[in-house]
C-alpha cells in the first residue's frame, strides 16, 4: 500500500477525464483529501492547465510541494492529437461549431509532412481568443463567450518535434513536443492556414510533462480509492496503538 504525506508534499499524476477542467480535478482531490484526513487547510494545485476537451497528464502538487509548481510548469510538454483540415471554428477546437469550410482537394501527404517541418523551432504564437490567458483580471474566454473583442499579444514558443503520425483526410494525427505556454489549438489553426485550407483541433492528449509520462498516471478514481484505503489503514493503526 502506498503511503502519503500530503502536508509535507505529494506529486500526483492524474489522467484528466474528457470535459473536466484542470480545476475540477483539483477541487475533487482537495475535497476528498480534506474529507478523509481532516486537513482543512491543505494546499493543492496543478502544474499547467489542460483544456476541458483534452485528456491526459495533469501534475497535481500538495502541501509544501506546491512550491515546485513553477518548476513543473516550465518543463517541456508532449501532446498527441488530431487536426481536422478543411474547416475552422472560432475556438479552434470542438467547443464551437464550424464557421467556414474549405477545399482540401489540393492536399497530398508530402505537403502535409513538409508543412509540419516548417513549425519546428522558435516562433511567435498568437493565443486563441478562447483561452485561459488573463486579460485585465479576466480569462480571455470570458470575453470571447460574450463576443467581446480583446487584444492579445503573441508569445515566444518553441516546438522541438512535430511528427505526423497518421493521414486520413480530412483528419491528420500528430505528436508534438513543445515549450510551456504553447497552445495546440493555435497550432491547429496555423497549420490549416499554412496549407491554405483551415483547420481545427478535434482531439488532444497530454502525454508527457518533463520527465513524467502518461503511463505513470492514474485515473482520478484510482487515486481517490488509494487515498481512501490508506486513510482507513491509518485510522486502524491509530486505534490499535491506543
Amino acid at each position: 500500500m502506498k503511503n502519503f504525506n500530503f502536508a509535507e508534499g505529494e506529486v500526483l499524476l492524474i489522467d484528466k477525464p474528457y470535459k473536466w477542467t484542470s480545476f475540477d480535478v483539483i477541487s475533487k482531490l482537495r475535497s476528498h483529501i480534506r474529507g478523509r484526513l481532516g486537513l482543512r487547510k491543505l494546499k493543492v494545485g496543478h502544474a499547467g492547465t489542460l483544456d476541458p476537451l483534452a485528456t491526459g497528464l495533469v501534475v497535481v502538487c500538495t502541501g509544501k510541494y506546491t512550491k515546485r509548481i513553477n518548476e513543473f510548469q516550465d518543463a517541456i510538454k508532449e501532446y498527441t492529437g488530431t487536426i481536422c483540415l478543411g474547416a475552422t471554428t472560432p475556438s479552434f477546437d470542438l467547443e464551437k461549431e464550424i464557421d467556414q469550410r474549405y477545399d482540401i482537394s489540393h492536399l497530398n501527404d508530402q505537403m502535409i509532412r513538409d508543412a509540419a517541418l516548417r513549425f519546428i523551432g522558435e516562433m511567435d504564437q498568437m493565443p486563441p481568443q478562447f483561452s485561459a490567458k488573463k486579460i485585465n483580471g479576466k480569462r480571455a474566454y470570458e470575453y470571447a463567450r460574450k463576443d467581446q473583442e480583446i487584444e492579445l499579444e503573441t508569445r515566444k514558443i518553441t516546438i522541438s518535434e512535430f511528427e505526423i503520425t497518421g493521414i486520413h483526410l480530412p483528419e491528420i494525427d500528430f505528436r508534438i513536443v513543445c515549450s510551456k505556454g504553447t497552445y495546440i489549438r493555435a497550432i491547429a489553426r496555423d497549420f490549416g492556414e499554412a496549407l491554405n485550407c483551415g483547420g481545427h483541433l478535434t482531439a488532444l492528449r497530454r502525454t508527457r510533462n518533463g520527465q513524467m509520462n502518461i503511463e505513470e498516471a492514474q485515473t482520478l478514481d484510482q487515486v481517490m480509492n488509494e487515498i481512501t484505503e490508506w486513510a482507513a489503514h491509518e485510522r486502524k493503526n491509530e486505534l490499535f496503538q491506543k
